[in-house]
């Protein structure tokens, strides 16, 4: 077995609990914040109606209301987590809609309550590559100096035709600028990434995560495709059904990414838990815990770490 599978632990990955214990002592849970904003592709700038995952309600299902105060959406979501948590150090993580999405003066005073509270360590915001104007960017690396930022960019695949597909509303080279800008300022870079997009293959999957291997990104989520109740996506699979994932595949095409990735990216996710009321496809993803300990077993199993396949310049075209 390779030194980083020794030294990740039995899971053979760089797991975020991994990550956090090493750099702040101990594990930190996410509070899921909702700063009140939208986003360009349902405010009329790109699109009105999101992409096409996304449910017509809005993104950020577990995020509190943003009739709360940011104090107050901090403690409730405390309260949410008490049961798994005995801690008392936190991520304040803005997940609804598009969090850069506002005035520069309106994004200090949300941001600066979340990080300035004693029981914050680190502020994640997720975000749209196009929108970080150079004044949000001078913003966020201000806040870096306090505690640490971290920002999440939506790519979801490196494929321009899926991107289109999906209503992404941004070409590739827009987000090569948002990690450049990012990383010039010291920012972490998170970048979520759906697997089982309709009309990839895995070929499409596996160039997507060499094109982050060749980015300076420090974190990746690895996202399973979810169909929704309430989204256009659920329109499209009743009208023209595509192939999902069963379980045996997405823990194979895990496996591949995992083997493919770099080694020094922290992996945030390896699946996803969709509300179970708004789940229509696919039914299994619903048991997390079973999806992860498959993976697990699956990795152990044939020897896969992260990186096992990764070689420096590997990067290919997209197909």
């Amino acid at each position: 077995m390779c030194t980083q599978a020794v030294r990740w632990g039995e899971r053979r990955y760089h797991s975020l609990d991994h990550y956090l214990k090493n750099e702040f002592g101990e594990k930190l849970y996410k509070l899921s914040l909702n700063g009140g904003m939208t986003c360009p592709n349902r405010d009329g700038t790109l699109g009105e109606r999101g992409c096409i995952f996304c449910s017509r309600g809005g993104s950020g299902d577990f995020a509190a209301s943003p009739a709360l105060s940011i104090a107050e959406q901090l403690e409730a979501a405390k309260k949410l987590v008490a049961a798994k948590h005995s801690g008392s150090s936190y991520i304040a993580y803005f997940q609804a809609y598009t969090n850069t999405y506002a005035p520069c003066s309106y994004l200090r005073r949300t941001f600066t309550e979340a990080i300035c509270h004693p029981d914050i360590r680190v502020l994640s915001i997720a975000t749209r590559p196009d929108c970080l104007s150079p004044n949000v960017l001078d913003l966020l690396g201000g806040l870096n100096r306090i505690k640490p930022v971290w920002v999440e960019l939506g790519l979801q695949t490196v494929h321009e035709k899926t991107a289109r597909f999906i209503r992404r509303g941004y070409e590739l080279p827009v987000f090569e600028k948002a990690v450049s800008a990012l990383h010039s300022r010291g920012i972490p870079i998170i970048v979520h990434v759906i697997l089982g997009l309709p009309g990839e293959n895995e070929g499409h999957m596996l160039a997507t995560v060499r094109y982050l291997n060749e980015m300076k990104i420090q974190g990746v989520k690895l996202q399973l495709l979810h169909i929704l109740k309430d989204t256009d996506l659920a329109d499209y699979y009743r009208q023209h059904p595509f192939r999902i994932f069963s379980l045996e595949e997405y823990v194979e095409i895990i496996g591949r990414c995992i083997a493919l990735l770099r080694p020094d990216i922290v992996i945030h996710r390896l699946t996803g838990d969709g509300p179970k009321p708004l789940l229509l496809e696919p039914s299994w993803s619903a048991d997390k815990r079973r999806v992860l300990n498959q993976i697990q077993a699956h990795l152990k199993k044939h020897d896969i770490w992260q990186g096992k396949e990764y070689h420096h310049g590997n990067c290919i075209q997209a197909l």
